[in-house]
């Protein structure tokens, strides 16, 4: 599996590295590719959610976190420059076996570190009985691609005031609140998160494929999608 590098190291919007993900699942002919990446303090949520129902938008617009839509289905996630987003572009198209393959991959690396975690039937990663990372996926013709989060750190005031869960959703899980049921992976090992970052490439990756600027741009193009409103707020013409 090749590690796909950007030409220019910056900091881009989330926006920006979804259109990467489909990019290049849409242009770029390699089995198994993939990426990690931060983003400023952000809120994405999935394909089906209303944005009302998932996201506190006031607060949000307070405290200056982004708010975007992503083209896979599952939950609405809290991202920032201390946990580190994954993307996974396979040419397998069976869900099942694509979605095992990239837990397992995870898995790996955390063994690795000497952390002893489990995969659960919701494709979550957990150390113990709290998640780490969760995943989701999606289609596109003759690719498969799958994200996830992996919370190194966070900011867990903006996590749990971003994202507004109902009490139905929490207590149907038998769960008071968020914080009970996630951990953060800087309290399972003495790695810092460019370490953690450096050991998922050099386990997971051989070699490498760097982006050439005509392909950044189709990139930048592709994002203006993801960037309109009426996907975004999910309006209906």
């Amino acid at each position: 599996m090749k590690y796909v590098v950007l030409p220019a190291d910056s900091v881009r919007r989330l926006s920006f590295y979804l259109a990467m993900e489909e990019y290049v699942a849409r242009h770029v002919d390699e089995d198994d590719l993939f990426f990690m990446w931060q983003v400023r303090p952000t809120v994405i949520f999935g394909r089906n959610q209303v944005m009302e129902n998932e996201v506190n938008v006031d607060y949000c617009r307070e405290h200056a976190i982004e708010m975007y839509r992503r083209k896979s289905g599952g939950g609405c996630v809290y991202a920032d420059e201390d946990n580190v987003m994954m993307s996974y572009v396979s040419k397998d198209e069976n869900v099942g076996l694509t979605f095992n393959r990239f837990i397992g991959m995870l898995l790996l690396v955390l063994r690795r570190m000497g952390i002893e975690a489990t995969g659960t039937t919701h494709n979550d990663v957990m150390i113990g009985d709290r998640k780490v990372s969760g995943t989701a996926f999606y289609h596109l013709p003759g690719r498969s691609i799958v994200h996830a989060t992996m919370l190194y750190d966070t900011n867990m005031e903006h996590m749990l005031r971003a994202i507004t869960p109902s009490e139905e959703k929490l207590q149907s899980k038998g769960i008071q609140s968020v914080r009970q049921r996630i951990t953060l992976l800087k309290d399972h090992t003495t790695l810092s998160l460019e370490d953690f970052k450096h050991l998922v490439r050099t386990t997971l990756c051989e070699g490498e494929l760097v982006l050439t600027p005509q392909q950044v741009d189709g990139i930048e193009q592709l994002e203006q999608d993801y960037l309109r409103r009426e996907f975004i707020e999910h309006i209906k013409s």
